[in-house]
């Protein structure tokens, strides 16, 4: 009976309702209707497969990714490169961050199921939490920039260039993005997702991922209607997960 109660997906069902149900309810809309619905799959998705460890990690993507978006956010408006809807997260938001990470979840899941060498399941750990490293160290790096870049430069030529501009870099920003990398893969080594190395790793491949990413909106996002905002995180977040992979093959 206990067993039937506390089964993980029991759990991630009665928990992410609860949780989301009080999103909803907060006076600060962080998710849209349709982005809660969304979200709650995720969150579920995740807790049954990953248990609290993976959750904790894209909690804590999600608090800290919403509360930047906020920093400045009334002159982020008035100059017309705020996040639409105030940051609140809508089903696009949710997947153009997560879905390199689900299908990692996915793949522990299935790694397991079959009876796979552990160490294919470090490696899928590994890219999970790359993933949301280079997404929050985007998310960072983008919504600093655009409130406090001193100087913001086009990152293919290093011109001068407005705040909010595709592809724009700033000191600023690029810190953040560094700081906010760091604290993400230390909260994966910390429940115990990962080891150091994979700290390092995940730093690392947040900081490539996240200029490719810069790369990308300054020479093809213009020329391509397809390549939105949320294909180019999805790019960026698998683009980091599988360098964090790359470079733990390597060093292994």
């Amino acid at each position: 009976m206990l067993d039937t109660i506390f089964n993980p997906w029991i759990v991630a069902v009665a928990l992410n309702t609860v949780l989301l149900a009080i999103v909803w309810f907060a006076p600060k809309k962080l998710l849209t209707l349709a982005g809660i619905l969304h979200a709650w799959v995720l969150g579920v998705l995740i807790w049954g497969t990953l248990g609290w460890q993976g959750y904790v990690i894209v909690a804590f993507y999600f608090l800290v990714g919403s509360g930047v978006t906020r920093i400045g956010m009334a002159e982020k408006e008035a100059a017309g490169i705020a996040e639409k809807r105030s940051g609140a997260r809508g089903p696009e938001n949710v997947w153009g961050s997560a879905l390199t990470a689900a299908i990692c979840a996915v793949g522990v899941l299935v790694v397991d199921f079959l009876g796979q060498p552990q160490a294919a399941v470090s490696l899928l750990l590994l890219a999970y939490v790359a993933s949301f490293s280079t997404k929050l160290s985007d998310t960072c790096a983008s919504e600093v920039g655009k409130a406090y870049g001193q100087r913001t430069f086009l990152i293919t030529t290093l011109q001068p260039v407005a705040r909010g501009t595709e592809g724009a870099v700033s000191l600023e920003g690029t810190l953040a993005g560094i700081v906010a990398s760091v604290a993400i893969a230390l909260l994966g080594w910390g429940v115990g997702l990962m080891n150091l190395t994979g700290v390092l790793l995940c730093v690392i491949s947040a900081f490539i991922a996240t200029n490719l990413e810069s790369l990308i909106g300054a020479t093809l996002q213009s020329r391509f209607t397809w390549l939105t905002n949320e294909v180019v995180n999805i790019l960026n977040t698998a683009i980091g997960a599988c360098v964090a992979v790359l470079f733990a093959l390597v060093v292994s």
